[in-house]
């Protein structure tokens, strides 16, 4: 049985202010869950309507009806589980090896998208413009798959961060030099810009290395490329000579 309290917190949760506010988010999937407890993440509270997830102390643990987990859900097919975790503390960002730096990406499935691909290609730091969608919304938690476990997120002032920062700063432009004719460093920051608009004119101003994905179609007409699929163009590319 989950209360009525327990229901409005929860799905409270698919909103930021009360994220922000109660310092709690939550994620639904076995697969999710268990790499959520398999890390620093602290648990507040598991709902489940099977008999697992043994590791669990009873008192942060109930077993519900079906109905009751679709209550709670931000799911159109709710899975088995669902499980509110502590938003930790931000961590100190680390400015070595290879960054991405998001500017303003608002779609939560192109962030835990970016996320995954980031936890693929080694990159251990993400840096976000403070307009960039929230990694504790429910789509982007669910979309990482658990990478969220594995890179490091930071919120900041982004034009601020670049004009301090001593590493190579790297955006992408539909008229930036071709990438694939590029020699590429190991260390830098790969700035990727809003899915409709592309880099800010604010961030723009600050990067002195553009680079592009050639477009190789006969007809030349296809404007742009999604967010998450160009950063796994890039990233592939920065860590090719690696392989």
């Amino acid at each position: 049985m989950v209360s009525k309290n327990q229901i409005k917190l929860i799905t409270s949760l698919q909103q930021k202010k009360y994220r922000i506010n109660n310092q709690l988010f939550f994620a639904e999937g076995v697969k999710l869950i268990q790499e959520l407890l398999q890390s620093n993440f602290e648990l507040e509270h598991l709902y489940t309507t099977q008999f697992d997830f043994e590791e669990v102390p009873a008192a942060k643990k109930s077993l519900i009806h079906e109905n009751d987990l679709k209550k709670i859900s931000a799911l159109a097919t709710p899975n088995s589980c669902l499980a509110v975790f502590k938003i930790p503390q931000q961590k100190e960002i680390s400015n070595s090896g290879l960054i991405i730096a998001l500017d303003d990406i608002r779609d939560p499935g192109n962030l835990g998208t970016i996320l995954r691909l980031c936890d693929w290609f080694g990159i251990k730091q993400v840096v976000c413009s403070k307009e960039t969608v929230d990694i504790y919304n429910p789509k982007v938690v669910q979309a990482t798959m658990g990478s969220i476990t594995r890179v490091n997120v930071s919120y900041v002032d982004l034009a601020e961060y670049i004009t301090q920062t001593q590493l190579p700063v790297f955006g992408t432009f539909m008229d930036g030099e071709n990438i694939y004719k590029n020699i590429l460093p190991q260390e830098g920051i790969i700035i990727m810009g809003n899915e409709a608009n592309g880099i800010s004119e604010e961030i723009e101003k600050i990067i002195k290395n553009r680079l592009s994905i050639p477009r190789f179609g006969d007809l030349q007409k296809t404007e742009s490329l999604n967010v998450a699929t160009a950063t796994a163009i890039i990233l592939s590319e920065f860590k090719r000579n690696l392989a």
